[in-house]
């Protein structure tokens, strides 16, 4: 019998009979969802097959039930990984992407110095925004998929690792995806929310924290919209049995003040060294607390203060970067390590005044114009460039740049200041700030 292909009371359901259902609303029940996962991972269904099932979920929706049982079966289609004889819970978090966001880099070793364990499974950027392992790849010699005896040591010595998905954890989910991008099917919020959570539940965690981003530079820019993902992400995780809760934050603005792969690794360092911008060591310690009390330590908020003050959390990342082949003293003196672009030209406005507002999806854009990101999956990423010293929505610029744009040469630094100066609206007033953090019921 084909993998797709399920008795469904007297008759037999094959995968167009599926398709028609979900197609016209009618839910699947949980044999019917696995027999459509199973049909993804094995190959028992078409491209054109998952596309059309894909375009069917996107235009009508699916049921709670049927969200938490796709997004466990996508789970349960490769290994699930298991961890055994670690001092403390498995927590890790989880960001929907935007632009200067490296608060992996600081979160996972202010959690382990917490007493968490940090498997943290990462991924690349796409679009105009940036991805964790992208970061990671500036350092020089950290392993970014290394196997799962390694993970596990890592893990256990230095309390984190951030890595990426290995082919076997959730492969339903990568050719789903995979057609997803091909059909327009990608914003999906049930497809998005399996696509997310299924990684996180094979991954073997205790808990979750997911910091959904929402502003001109986030997947879903608009507020309301990125709620309703946060409260069924929470819901779905929770169908599953995995403790999760989920923040909003800010992505009106660039977090931090740098954008740009290994520029990025060099202020996740100041950061955990004493130099954090402030937004960026907020938005951090705020997802770190909600995390440790998913996790069950006591007084999260202050632990993870403690961690950044004492130094403990960048000793961790320097356990970490060396575990995983990266440089022994990178925390110590990371420029000695990490790539610098040959070039640095200010982006000044066009007028001196207070900065308005800032189309975060334009910034992005032109950190991948200038090599910082792909345009597609298999395209090749220049660590180096990137911007640093990017201004803030009620900041004053003209003596100060709009920022200050790291490229290969005069004619794409020239091209990124243009597009900065497109991208950063300057007035005479300040707007009302809006909240950097808000919680979301689940």
């Amino acid at each position: 019998m084909d993998p797709a292909t399920r008795r469904h009371g007297a008759l037999t359901l094959h995968p167009a009979e599926l398709i028609a259902r979900t197609r016209d609303g009618e839910p699947l029940s949980d044999a019917e969802v696995d027999a459509l996962v199973a049909g993804i991972a094995g190959g028992g269904l078409s491209d054109a097959q998952v596309g059309a099932w894909a375009m069917a979920a996107r235009v009508r929706g699916l049921s709670a039930p049927e969200r938490a049982r796709l997004t466990g079966a996508m789970a349960r289609s490769g290994r699930t990984l298991e961890w055994r004889g670690l001092p403390g819970p498995v927590l890790d978090k989880h960001s929907t992407g935007g632009v200067g966001d490296k608060v992996s880099l600081l979160l996972a070793p202010v959690v382990a110095a917490c007493g968490g364990c940090v498997p943290m499974i990462s991924g690349r950027g796409l679009g105009h925004t940036g991805g964790t392992l992208d970061k990671l790849e500036a350092i020089p010699g950290y392993d970014v998929a290394p196997d799962l005896d390694r993970l596990r040591a890592v893990v256990a010595e230095a309390g984190c690792a951030i890595v990426g998905a290995g082919p076997d954890l959730a492969p339903a989910d990568r050719r789903l995806y995979a057609v997803r991008d091909a059909t327009a099917t990608v914003d999906s919020e049930p497809l998005i929310v399996a696509s997310i959570l299924s990684k996180k539940l094979a991954a073997g965690l205790d808990a979750l924290v997911l910091d959904v981003k929402a502003g001109s530079g986030a997947f879903l820019p608009g507020r309301d919209a990125a709620r309703s993902l946060a409260r069924a992400l929470v819901a779905v995780a929770r169908d599953n049995g995995l403790a999760c809760s989920a923040l909003l934050t800010d992505m009106d603005q660039v977090l931090g003040r740098a954008a740009g792969n290994a520029l990025e690794v060099g202020e996740a360092v100041a950061a955990l060294t004493g130099e954090g911008d402030e937004r960026l060591v907020e938005v951090t310690l705020a997802l770190a607390a909600e995390l440790l009390a998913l996790g069950g330590i006591a007084d999260g908020r202050a632990a993870a203060e403690r961690a950044l003050a004492s130094g403990a959390a960048a000793e961790r990342l320097g356990r970490m970067v060396a575990a995983l082949g990266g440089p022994a003293d990178l925390v110590e003196v990371p420029w000695r390590h990490i790539p610098r672009a040959p070039l640095q030209r200010p982006a000044a406005p066009a007028a001196a005044g207070v900065v308005t507002a800032i189309d975060v999806r334009a910034v992005g854009l032109a950190i991948v114009e200038l090599g910082g990101g792909r345009a597609r999956e298999d395209a090749a990423v220049d660590p180096a460039v990137g911007l640093t010293e990017v201004a803030r929505v009620g900041e004053a610029v003209g003596e100060r740049p709009l920022a200050l744009v790291h490229a290969r040469d005069e004619v794409a630094a020239q091209r990124a200041v243009a597009r900065l100066q497109a991208a950063f609206a300057v007035g005479d007033e300040a707007p009302p700030a809006v909240p950097l953090v808000e919680a979301v019921d689940g």
